[in-house]
């Protein structure tokens, strides 16, 4: 190694890099037609890219709902959701089943591991299902859930009629029969929902007394009216060579052919349905209620998208539907849009949209303004938009979506990816106003190229460090994995073709674009005035080195101060334009109560000035994506637009507004954001950011122990509400038969049962078929003879002999309490406390809700108490993040070692890390901001970036060095100096470009910005720290590395020459 590069390190102009720059040079059409190529496939790309709000952050999982009609939660859990739960348990590469039992319906949940195909997923899903044949009872058919995710509620619509000629039941048979069916059609449509309105049902009502009179049997109705609706054929007949199809009709379409059925006949006259029973059109047993604004219950329709379709467009096609279908609904009934997450996805794409333009365009200002050379800018303004279209080209191949998390992948990466042209094309404007007088081509060429090449390599390696430096996030696993390798992968697609585009088009741009006159720097006013006031503080630092690192050090300790006092949260809420208010009521209130209370907080949400519309829900929707009990309430509200809002308020001051007038006794609000609650819930089956779950084998050991842990957090400070789901607060009548009663009047148990399913519960016996539509027909008893226990009493149950005796005789009747809802994981029984904080960090209240709960409740053998919902989240993500940063750290150390070769470059390059911190921690603190995931991306990018500042630095100081080959420690003081002072133009111009390229996500709000801002400060405060520090103290690190190696030259000379002195003397003797 020559001396020169002993100081210096290795000439960058001697590597490969370097050589690429010169074959892209001697082969420029190839480049161009390439460029070319990338930018009209990258634009194809653009087009065909899917568009979301956000990413799909749920599990991959099959739900599978099993309808079990009139049986209550504890039979459900015991005969479908437990048998199905252990089934599922040995499914290959699942993380949980979970299972929730209610009443007349069975959810199980099955969550795969993150990289399972969905579609494979329900495959292995339906084989178990097979195998279980004959285990599940009679009438439980579990039915697999739409190929759909938390996602996939993108539109919402209601039937309201306005002329008030058709009532809810009418409205419910038009979205049944008629909206649901021509939507389902729709290309990216899953599922459409029903709920809501009046499901009719022909309702057969027994008079017991009569039947008594008569000696008809329930089960003689049972069978009678199961027969009553049907139709055969009988073949085929021919005549007259004419073929005629028998058919025999038979099918129940209005209420007069139940009338008519015979239950037997004496002597010539029948006894008809008629005659024991009053037969009418009512309403089925509902277990879900819309109501729109306040004004009164209505019908809705919920459009569930298919897994990876795009949304924006299946809300466009669903829409133009609608307005087709308008037409074929009776006069005054009108379709209105409740919900619609198109306004969302094109609102952010639209913000990022005009971010990349903004960022695009202060990005050329600051070339203009410091080289004053319109065509040298265009370089970078060409070079920006191909490296954001290559990202985009991948992005379509793998299937990410366009969303704003990928958008701002793109957004956070501006500034750094036009690094490369600006130090290029810097550079070579400083060669070319050198070159004397006007310069032949060949000479302008060969300028063009030593400047490429001297600066190229490094700034090919700075770039590919940024690129390695986003490695980390891949290590993330879960939803935090799922909601920023979007903006991961588009970063580093980005990163990586700006690298590539760098020693390629960039070189070859310059020779067409440089043209012209250059000014030197010192020229430029602006230069000038940076150079003037940069050179006296670089030899203040360099004259006293030792203080500028005692006093980067200081510095650097100094985050000790924000570290301590900076809380923590998995994820800052993604303000979506419209909120999700989700009270929970005591269990047991009747669909009556629900229904009147969903009126009332409607009412009271729309006195907000800032609300614009609210569609309220009670209960589940007709879908397996919606496992809401009766008692919950979902209500979405579509605020104004921000500028018509109250001077000075804040989506806060809204929520807490809002959470004031709804207090009413029996009601725990709870308030979060559509997207991101439907995905927690279909995820975690948690609807608040912190769940803490009580597993154990008794219900009613759960019930107490999560009662405990309610009182316990809600006297915490920052608790916003905490409520223990009520396991056991459902009620129950419970009739149990005697058993001994039973066996000595000859009565088997069987026919008990079925006289209670049918003469109370109303089981569906048949079907009304009416042209297209189906409604089921139910036989019970009239309401007079079943409104009270003691009607309950006269129940008639027959005995093989033709008598019949009174239910009361055989059984007792009592109230009881039991579970309203059985949730279970893994097949073990689970109760949950739901938590709602306000006003503090997630971290720190668990940390003290964790130490409170340990303290304050007894936990029996056998039972288990966890945190979960986002808490379980961030406590992962912080765990991957504790293992892949120090390892991506390590990855960055390895390539300045391929570029620099030398161990003491990279350890003063890899010292700019917590220069970056240092400003980063400081600026977090100071916004009040928590760290979050959101921040800790914001760390990792700016790694990448103070590396990169670091990086040119360097490369000017190590090029000043070795072209002035320093004999003495003045030498080497003048060499740092100007490698240092005249290369601030550079350096400013790379740290402004980043600073342009992330201001304006502080300037204007937007959806997403909450996110992107958690991301982007971390990057504006590290990057001013950096920029100082590897303006003052690189330099001085540099000049006591050097320093010393040049007394170590000095010495080596001295003995050297000692001892040739001997060995000459002896020559000449």
């Amino acid at each position: 190694m020559s001396t020169a590069d002993d100081l210096s390190g290795r000439d960058p102009s001697k590597s490969w890099v370097a050589a690429l720059i010169g074959w892209s040079v001697a082969n420029q059409l190839i480049v161009l037609v390439l460029a070319a190529a990338l930018a009209v496939s990258g634009w194809l790309a653009v087009q065909n890219t899917p568009l979301d709000a956000v990413p799909d952050l749920t599990d991959t999982q099959v739900i599978i709902r099993t309808d079990f009609p009139g049986q209550s939660p504890q039979i459900v859990e015991d005969l479908v959701t437990y048998p199905l739960s252990t089934n599922l348990l040995g499914l290959p590469r699942t993380k949980d089943v979970r299972g929730s039992s209610m009443f007349g319906t069975s959810f199980v949940y099955v969550i795969f591991e993150d990289d399972v195909d969905l579609y494979w997923a329900r495959s292995r899903v339906l084989e178990a299902l097979s195998r279980l044949g004959s285990e599940l009872p009679k009438g439980a058919v579990p039915q697999i859930g739409p190929d759909a995710t938390g996602v996939g509620w993108v539109y919402q619509y209601a039937l309201v009629d306005r002329s008030g000629n058709t009532d809810l039941a009418e409205l419910r048979s038009l979205q049944d029969w008629f909206l649901k069916l021509e939507l389902s059609g729709v290309e990216g449509v899953a599922e459409v929902a029903s709920v809501g309105g009046f499901v009719r049902e022909y309702q057969v009502l027994l008079d017991p007394n009569r039947l008594r009179s008569y000696g008809i049997s329930i089960a003689r109705i049972r069978e009678a009216v199961r027969a009553a609706s049907s139709e055969v054929g009988g073949r085929v007949i021919e005549q007259a060579e004419t073929e005629f199809v028998i058919r025999s009709s038979g099918y129940v379409d209005e209420r007069g052919d139940l009338e008519q059925i015979v239950l037997h006949a004496q002597d010539g006259t029948p006894v008809l349905l008629g005659d024991v029973a009053r037969i009418i059109e009512g309403p089925a047993l509902r277990r879900g209620i819309v109501e729109l604004n306040g004004e009164g219950e209505t019908v809705a329709g919920i459009i569930i998208m298919r897994d990876g379709e795009n949304a924006l467009n299946v809300i466009e096609r669903v829409k133009d539907k609608l307005a087709e279908l308008q037409r074929g609904l009776p006069e005054g009934v009108e379709i209105v849009t409740v919900y619609d997450r198109a306004p969302l996805i094109e609102g952010s794409v639209e913000y990022l949209k005009d971010k990349l333009i903004e960022e695009g365009i202060a990005v050329a200002l600051v070339i203009l303004i410091f080289l004053l050379h319109v065509r040298s800018s265009l370089v970078a303004i060409i070079t920006l938009p191909l490296g954001v279209l290559g990202a985009f080209l991948i992005m379509s191949f793998q299937g990410v979506t366009a969303n704003i998390m990928s958008l701002g992948g793109i957004a956070i990466a501006i500034g750094a990816m036009v690094d490369a042209s600006i130090v290029l094309v810097e550079n070579a404007s400083r060669k070319l106003s050198e070159l004397e007088g006007k310069p032949s081509p060949a000479e302008r060429r060969a300028a063009l190229i030593e400047a490429a090449q001297e600066v190229g390599p490094g700034i090919f390696f700075s770039l590919l460090i940024i690129t390695v430096s986003f490695l980390p996030v891949f290590a993330l696993t879960g939803e935090s994995y799922r909601l920023f390798s979007p903006l991961a992968f588009t970063k580093t697609y980005a990163m990586a073709f700006a690298a590539i585009l760098s020693v390629t088009l960039v070189p070859v741009l310059m020779l067409y674009l440089m043209r012209g006159k250059f000014r030197r720097e010192q020229a430029n006013p602006l230069n000038a005035f940076f150079v003037w006031a940069y050179k006296p503080i670089l030899h203040l630092a360099l004259r006293f080195k030792w203080v500028t690192l005692a006093l980067a050090v200081f510095l650097t300790a100094s985050v000790i101060i924000p570290v301590q006092r900076i809380g923590s949260e998995f994820m800052p809420a993604l303000y979506e334009g419209e909120l999700l208010y989700m009270p929970t009521t005591l269990p047991g209130a009747s669909a009556t109560k629900m229904r009147e209370i969903l009126g009332q907080t409607n009412r009271v949400i729309m006195t907000v000035p800032e609300v614009e519309r609210v569609f309220g829900k009670a209960g589940r929707a007709d879908t397996a994506t919606d496992p809401a009990p009766l008692t919950m309430i979902e209500s979405w509200i579509a605020l104004k637009p921000k500028e018509q809002w109250r001077a000075g308020i804040t989506i806060d001051d809204i929520i807490a507004e809002l959470d004031q007038r709804l207090k009413m006794p029996g009601l725990v609000n709870s308030w979060g954001y559509p997207i991101k609650i439907r995905m927690d819930m279909v995820s975690t089956g948690i609807r608040t950011p912190i769940g803490i779950k009580v597993t154990g084998d008794d219900l009613t050991e759960i019930e107490r122990i999560a009662r405990d842990i309610e009182a316990v957090v809600a006297d915490l400070p920052g608790t916003r509400s905490a409520f223990a789901d009520r396991v056991l607060g459902g009620r129950y009548l419970d009739i149990t038969p005697d058993r001994s009663e039973l066996a000595r009047r000859n009565i088997d148990m069987g026919v008990f049962q079925g006289v209670v399913q049918t003469a109370l519960g109303g089981m569906p016996l048949a079907q009304s078929v009416e042209g297209r539509e189906r409604y089921d027909i139910i036989a019970r008893y009239d309401r007079p003879f079943r409104e009270r226990p003691e009607d309950f009493e006269q129940i008639l149950v027959p005995t093989p002999t033709g008598a019949h005796i009174p239910l009361g005789e055989l059984a007792t009747i009592a109230y009881a309490e039991g579970p309203p809802m059985i949730r279970s994981e893994n097949a073990r029984l689970t109760g949950w406390v739901f938590v709602d904080i306000a006003g503090r960090d997630m971290g720190s209240y668990v940390s003290e809700a964790r130490a409170a709960v340990a303290e304050a409740v007894d936990l029996p053998p056998g039972y288990a108490v966890d945190f979960a919902g986002q808490y379980e989240q961030m406590e992962e993500a912080s765990a991957r993040l504790a293992i892949a940063i120090p390892a991506a750290v390590a990855l960055i150390f390895l390539l300045l070692m391929l570029h620099f070769g030398r161990l003491d470059r990279t350890l003063i390059i890899m010292a700019s890390l917590p220069f970056g911190l240092i400003g980063g921690l400081w600026a977090v603190w100071l916004a009040g901001y928590n760290l979050s995931v959101a921040v800790a991306v914001g760390f990792i990018a700016l790694g990448g970036i103070a590396v990169e500042t670091a990086v040119i630095m360097l490369l000017y100081i190590d090029s000043e060095v070795r072209k002035a080959g320093p004999q003495t420690r003045t030498e080497l003081f003048a060499a740092i100096s100007r490698g240092a002072a005249m290369r601030v133009r550079p350096k400013l111009m790379t740290v402004l470009t980043i600073f342009a390229g992330l201001a304006p996500i502080f300037l204007t709000d937007g959806l997403g910005s909450d996110v992107m801002r958690r991301i982007a400060l971390p990057m504006l405060g590290g990057m001013a720290s950096t920029l100082v520090l590897t303006l003052i103290v690189i330099p001085a690190i540099y000049y006591i590395r050097t320093g010393f190696q040049l007394s170590a030259r000095a010495e080596n000379n001295e003995d050297s020459s000692i001892s040739l002195k001997p060995s000459l003397e002896g020559d000449t003797q």
